[in-house]
């Protein structure tokens, strides 16, 4: 049961960090996005001068870990089940058939 605990405090725990990393994520994106950084330079401001972004940023890398970040948790609460199964409490959930419906097997 302590077990089963520990286990669920790290589901929750994983959980947060998620979800915290994806807004994380979400607002590096925003603060480094080529035409916010531009608006933001007073340089930029002057007729003059023409700014513009060379290359898009590459964020695929930080995307897939946010959703391998996820796919973990599923993993996690996978986990939790297969602990919570072991804990006791799932006992009175389980329906097991009567007795006499199983097929009998001739000549074992």
């Amino acid at each position: 049961m302590i077990d089963f605990v520990v286990t669920a405090v790290f589901v929750f725990m994983w959980l947060v960090s998620s979800c915290a990393w994806a807004k994380g994520l979400s607002d590096v994106k925003e603060a480094t996005d080529p035409d916010n950084v531009i608006e933001g330079m007073t340089v930029c401001e002057d007729p003059e001068v023409k700014c513009k972004e060379e290359y898009e940023p590459i964020t695929s890398g930080l995307n897939t870990s946010v959703v391998f970040g996820f796919l973990n948790l599923v993993l996690w609460i996978g986990n939790l089940w297969f602990v919570f199964k072991e804990t006791g409490w799932s006992a009175p959930f389980m329906k097991y058939p009567p007795a006499g419906s199983y097929p009998q097997i001739e000549g074992v």
